[in-house]
């Protein structure tokens, strides 16, 4: 689709409206949203588009994780949490090297401060291993993760989905949330083996190209939870 419209508006409910036509999901439903300010933005990514050029969703993440919440999430959002939780069987956070010592002591500064704060919050137990081989994390633990991320609203759940999914914890993307670890913070945790191995053998233009793709699309997750504060 190419862009037809003169103006972009938000109406008295919170949706945007194209020459004062409703924007609709995929779904065919409104696209409505639940803060001003989330309102205001995604409105935004519709005035950016140059008049006659095609959309570009990858342009308009706001949108897109809007349109997932209402057209994906709403519906079952139990179901959609259940999944993101899994990310607490093999969080990134519990698998350690054992060499070299440099790498090792790096993950052990990024990331024992996150499992530290899990731990008082949620009152559990991580089991912490060195390699690649799965070692169970005690049920109540995943249970209560669980449960914590299953409290959070469709909304919530759509931005907190490329943070997890990107970084493969679900322990940093709740300290995210929660306040307890800026994205930066959390970012730099959930490259931190990449980024050794970059400073080891450099980049080529493949990795720096899916680089930036993941740090678009984490930082789209951000933003979309600070927008609905």
């Amino acid at each position: 689709m190419k862009r037809f419209w003169k103006s972009v508006a938000i109406d008295t409910e919170r949706g945007i409206r194209l020459d004062d036509r409703p924007v609709r999901t995929p779904g065919r439903q409104p696209l409505i949203l639940p803060t001003p300010a989330l309102a205001e933005a995604a409105a935004d990514e519709w005035r950016a588009v140059a008049e006659g050029a095609e959309i570009d969703p990858r342009t308009m993440p706001l949108t897109g994780l809007a349109n997932a919440a209402i057209d994906r999430i709403a519906a079952d959002p139990v179901t959609f949490a259940t999944g993101l939780a899994t990310f607490g069987e093999s969080d990134l956070l519990c698998y350690r090297a054992d060499a070299p010592p440099d790498l090792v002591a790096r993950q052990a500064a990024a990331w024992d401060p996150l499992l530290d704060w899990a731990r008082t919050r949620y009152d559990v137990h991580f089991e912490v291993a060195t390699g690649i081989m799965h070692r169970p994390q005690p049920p109540l633990t995943l249970t209560r993760l669980n449960d914590a991320i299953a409290a959070r609203s469709a909304w919530e759940l759509a931005g907190l989905s490329p943070i997890v999914t990107i970084g493969g914890s679900l322990v940093a993307a709740l300290a995210l949330l929660e306040g307890a670890a800026t994205a930066d913070e959390v970012w730099r945790a959930v490259e931190l083996d990449e980024d050794w191995q970059a400073e080891q053998w450099g980049r080529d233009d493949l990795s720096l190209a899916a680089l930036e793709s993941r740090r678009r699309d984490f930082n789209a997750g951000v933003r979309f939870l600070e927008l609905l504060a």
